[in-house]
């Protein structure tokens, strides 16, 4: 019926249709897909972090009419760190400076986005 499988009740004969769910993404994972996008990673890089399809994410930009901030003088650069390697990379100045930083939770990781400039 309206191109949906039937089944029917072997104890009462009733007809009814099962509605299917899908595969259904968390919602952790498309809020940090959206950032990290915003970010300037690239698609193929978020589907490597997060494990989820780049596809996805193009979609979820296409859904949310997400725009990437279009700075062509910095690209972004990445670090996977655990808690105490976050902690020593904090402790040294010489690391924080010259340079923007966002750090962000990735699961029981953290992801540290740093800038640079393009250098020619």
């Amino acid at each position: 019926m309206r191109d949906r499988q039937r089944y029917k009740c072997k104890k009462c004969s009733y007809y009814y249709t099962v509605n299917k769910l899908g595969k259904g993404i968390d919602q952790y994972y498309v809020t940090k897909a959206l950032q990290l996008y915003i970010e300037g990673v690239s698609f193929r890089e978020i589907e490597r972090l997060l494990g989820v399809s780049h596809v996805s994410v193009m979609n979820w930009v296409r859904k949310y009419k997400i725009k990437a901030p279009e700075n062509y003088e910095y690209r972004p650069t990445y670090k996977i760190l655990n808690h105490s390697e976050l902690v020593d990379f904090m402790s040294a100045s010489s690391k924080l400076k010259g340079a923007g930083m966002i750090i962000t939770e990735l699961g029981d990781k953290y992801m540290l986005i740093k800038w640079e400039r393009f250098k020619d």
